[in-house]
């Protein structure tokens, strides 16, 4: 490599190593495949009279991930040889549709991608071409949103987030929904992703619908945030399942009314009511807090809490263990604050497919990147690990095991009807 930088050759561009040798082995490659195609080598009397020949080359140029490529294409006489290594049409070969999805699941737009690429590998790709191969996952994504899911999940988390979307002469705000469930294995599956105008509880109930009409016949608790309405959507579609109100989102309701001054005593005044022991003990503490200093400087603090007592109660009933897994939705808060990453440096989107579609292509980037880092560490002890464990699919809740073994003595009948 020292002595490659001493002559100045440039690995890469136009008259790069790289390009140069690459261009070799695929006209060699094509030589051979029109050898195969003919029946016999070049030169060889064989080839006399068997009705078709070789008829010169004609230039053609692919976009590598190298860079622009400009290839001398065999033909043959008859206008009958169809190369397999480089097929007809084709102004791409493989990895750099895939280099530029890449791009686009990480945040950046088709304009972004067309200039990085002419400016990293000299390759120029039109707006049209670029825009196709993001496209091209459609179907995909698609597939994706209506396949079949498990009948059974014990805990599914419902959550939003908004994006931006391009309403003719303006960008208005949407939300999109997504629904994380978690199989009796304790593993997390992203369930769906759907974009509406607003977060309301009608939407929610379709989307609750939507998973029952591909399989979900029944789900233990469902985890959600304090949305009006939110609970009856649930239930409609599933009556036995038990509503969780998700208790960050309860302490971030209700500290809206607490001034940034008094937040941290507020906050601790109010942790003794959700680690309790049973809901008597919470009760208990919620009145202590209600007839408190704090309860009476801020009363609406204290009515956000009396307004949700009926779906904050529910995971007190439960285990420890049990108790980690429901009483947030943080396993997609997670997977939002990645996503919401990803959001950001994109802006705002043409329409709600396109969403859904860098929704999902950041999905499956975030795994691959997260999976990459952990198999560097293979092998390290698990104490010294630094690499982020699975966020979606594949990730097993931690102490599920415990939490499962609590949800089998709670609901011993419904737990055996599917495992």
């Amino acid at each position: 490599m020292a002595s490659v930088g001493e002559r100045g050759v440039a690995l890469t561009g136009e008259g790069g190593f790289l390009p140069e040798m690459i261009k070799a082995v695929l006209e060699r490659g094509l030589q051979a495949e029109l050898t195969e195609h003919l029946g016999y080598d070049k030169g060889d009397r064989a080839g006399h009279g068997s009705g078709n020949s070789r008829n010169g080359t004609s230039p053609k140029t692919v976009a590598t991930e190298v860079g622009d490529l400009r290839l001398d294409q065999p033909r043959d006489r008859n206008s009958t040889f169809a190369s397999a290594l480089i097929p007809k049409g084709a102004r791409r070969l493989g990895g750099l549709d895939e280099i530029i999805i890449s791009l686009y699941a990480g945040g950046m737009t088709i304009r972004d991608i067309q200039h990085h690429l002419e400016s990293t590998l000299g390759t120029e790709l039109s707006h049209e071409t670029i825009s196709k191969i993001t496209d091209a996952v459609a179907d995909e994504v698609l597939t994706w949103q209506n396949r079949p899911l498990e009948s059974f999940y014990p805990v599914i988390y419902l959550d939003a987030l908004v994006v931006k979307i391009r309403d003719g002469a303006h960008v208005t705000n949407r939300h999109a929904h997504i629904a994380v469930g978690v199989d009796p294995d304790g593993v997390k599956h992203v369930l769906g992703i759907w974009v509406q105008a607003n977060e309301g509880a009608k939407f929610w109930a379709s989307v609750c619908a939507q998973l029952a009409n591909r399989g979900v016949k029944d789900v233990l608790i469902v985890c959600c945030d304090g949305l009006t309405g939110f609970p009856e959507a649930i239930e409609a579609t599933w009556p036995l399942a038990a509503v969780q109100t998700c208790v960050v989102h309860l302490i971030r309701a209700s500290m809206r009314f607490v001034s940034y001054t008094d937040r941290k005593p507020v906050a601790a005044a109010l942790k003794p009511i959700y680690t309790a022991a049973n809901e008597d003990a919470a009760l208990m503490a919620f009145t202590a807090f209600a007839d408190s200093t704090w309860g009476k400087k801020y009363p609406a603090a204290v009515a956000t809490w009396e307004n949700a007592w009926d779906r904050f109660i529910p995971f007190l009933a439960f285990g420890p263990a049990l108790r980690k897994v429901i009483y947030t939705t943080n396993s997609i808060e997670s997977l939002n604050y990645q996503l919401r990453k990803v959001i950001k440096n994109r802006g705002h989107f043409p329409n709600d497919a396109a969403a859904v579609k860098l929704l999902w292509l950041a999905i499956r980037n975030i795994e691959d990147k997260r999976a990459r880092e952990r198999a560097k560490e293979a092998g390290v002890p698990k104490g010294k690990r630094k690499a982020p464990g699975k966020l979606v699919e594949g990730a097993t809740i931690q102490g599920w095991k415990a939490a499962l073994g609590e949800l089998a003595l709670v609901y011993p009948d419904r737990m055996n009807q599917y495992l």
